[in-house]
């Protein structure tokens, strides 16, 4: 008896080199993603479905595609995939996170350069039949400051190409060393000496609570006067209504944005202004992204319909070759990364994993990738993935390592991560899997002992042990509405340093934090958002 091949749905249009990669080994079919009615039958005997933006697979329909082992993204954003959902059923979500750097990257130049000539208010003008020649005088180049906010991957990429203009390149990124730095012929400074000292400010980060609103109204008025400002990042990162306004006075002298708080809008403060360049986020739009994204993810299709290890899952831990027995150590060893990255506030030079008890008696290198991915999670521009992770450190200028035992003292199970810092300061975090349900526990934070779930929100207060304290975050937290779901305070001695960790359900603004920190003379006050991988 012939076995069936599984079924590909792919309900967009992808790139036809797609249908090479897939091969013959499995049986194509198409459907309208965007038609929901069309959608939820075909799924039924589907293993696999392709997507781009315009499908929704939510809990509904993994429900309609009790056969499906994976929910292939061909881009980098999965606001259209449920993935928690996914990964409760067991369903493998992949996406493409490397295939438009290259096109975000150029995008980027043609909007600085765009800007600095003001092409597109010059081709207006002459499309209208007025030859204004004497009205758009843009600026050079070359011989300028050119400032890179976030030397990730595409920051990497954006420098690079900008070098070649005859630029003296400065950045801004406390997550890269700066040996690493001057390799790419770039200085690393402050975000303050970024905006005093360049003539131009291209944005390339990640967006979090703590980028969210980075460069506003108080940091526009620090710049040169004249500065041009791009952003083909993520919309929020520069501050709108600040910047529309400092456009208006001249103190910025014209932006590039393809990229806005609110997308898809046709109503911004800034469209209507003559000295700036706007695209609606055409970062990924190219062949050749759109080509690259088809074919990474269906690479991925053919390794999970295999049964094989897929390094770019997002939520890897729902299938592949990882041991039964590792598995549940995947998203402790990721959280850890995560708690790790928030503690040190900066990137460290060097990181060991320790992996100890039951964990160690299996093929554990995967865990120092999860570590890896939960490091730099929250701090570099593309999404982080398993195949990336490595290359980011790499380029980053950090050195890790992993050691194992199968003897464990205190717990069944233990991950525990030391980093150096650039100052010779050590940073320790450390975690275990809990109970039959294998919970993730924080147990250990800078030799303080802690005994938290790694879930929600987590905060971290070091100040000196003295009564009121916990008062205090309690109540700070209260008038700003965000509930405490644990607390713990972990001392060294009676009076000295103390460590406050408190697990809440919703994000703490930046803001409320230096609030805390003042109030109760924190030494340092750190955030890490531990929700769902």
């Amino acid at each position: 008896m012939t076995t069936p091949r599984p079924v590909v749905l792919i309900a967009e249009e992808l790139a036809p080199s797609v249908l090479e990669v897939l091969g013959a080994d499995v049986e194509i079919r198409h459907v309208d993603g965007a038609d929901r009615s069309a959608l939820l039958p075909a799924l039924a005997d589907a293993a696999a479905v392709m997507i781009r933006s315009a499908t929704q697979i939510d809990a509904e329909a993994l429900a309609a595609g009790p056969h499906l082992k994976v929910v292939a993204r061909a881009g980098i954003g999965l606001d259209n995939v449920d993935v928690a959902a996914a990964t409760e059923r067991g369903v493998m979500v992949v996406n493409a996170p490397t295939s438009n750097i290259v096109s975000a990257a150029e995008h980027a130049v043609a909007l600085l350069l765009a800007a600095a000539r003001q092409i597109p208010a010059a081709d207006a003008t002459l499309r209208q039949g007025q030859w204004k020649r004497s009205t758009f005088m843009g600026v050079e180049v070359t011989g300028k400051t050119v400032g890179v906010v976030g030397l990730g991957r595409i920051g990497v990429l954006v420098a690079q190409r900008l070098a070649a203009f005859g630029v003296t390149l400065i950045a801004y990124d406390p997550y890269i060393q700066a040996g690493r730095a001057a390799q790419l012929g770039v200085r690393l400074v402050s975000l303050d000496e970024l905006l005093r000292e360049s003539d131009f400010i291209t944005v390339h980060l990640p967006k979090t609570p703590e980028t969210v609103g980075l460069i506003g109204a108080a940091e526009l008025a620090t710049t040169k006067r004249g500065v041009i400002i791009v952003n083909a990042a993520r919309g929020g990162l520069v501050d709108e209504a600040a910047l529309a306004d400092a456009l208006k006075t001249g103190q910025v002298g014209a932006a590039g944005l393809d990229v806005y708080a609110t997308e898809p809008t046709t109503d911004s403060p800034l469209f209507g202004l003559p000295n700036t360049v706007v695209t609606p986020h055409l970062g990924a739009s190219t062949t050749e992204a759109q080509d690259k994204a088809g074919t990474a993810v269906a690479h991925s299709v053919r390794l999970a319909l295999q049964g094989e290890f897929v390094p770019d899952a997002v939520n890897v831990q729902a299938g592949g070759i990882v041991a039964e027995d590792v598995r549940p150590g995947l998203p402790l060893a990721e959280k850890l990364g995560r708690v790790f990255t928030a503690v040190a506030g900066g990137l460290a030079q060097s990181v060991t994993v320790d992996v100890r008890g039951k964990l160690a008696e299996f093929d554990d290198s995967v865990l120092q990738l999860a570590v890896l991915k939960g490091v730099f999670s929250d701090v570099v521009e593309e999404q982080v993935t398993y195949v990336n992770a490595p290359l980011l450190a790499e380029q980053r200028g950090l050195d890790v390592g992993l050691t194992s035992d199968v003897e464990s003292p205190d717990y069944r199970n233990l991950v525990a991560l030391r980093g150096a810092m650039a100052d010779g300061a050590e940073v320790t975090v450390s975690g275990t899997l809990f109970g039959k349900n294998q919970v993730p526990k924080l147990v250990e934070v800078l030799g303080f002992d802690m005994d938290l779930d790694l879930s929600g929100y987590l905060l971290f207060f070091v100040y000196t042990d003295r009564p009121g304290v916990v008062g205090t975050v309690g109540a700070a937290l209260g008038e700003a509405g965000i509930n405490i779901a644990g607390a713990q305070v972990s001392r060294t001695t009676r009076g000295g340093e103390a460590l406050m960790a408190v697990t809440v359900d919703s994000p703490v603004p930046t803001e409320l934090l230096g609030d805390i920190a003042v109030r109760i003379g924190a030494r340092e006050a750190r955030a890490a958002d531990l929700n769902p991988l």
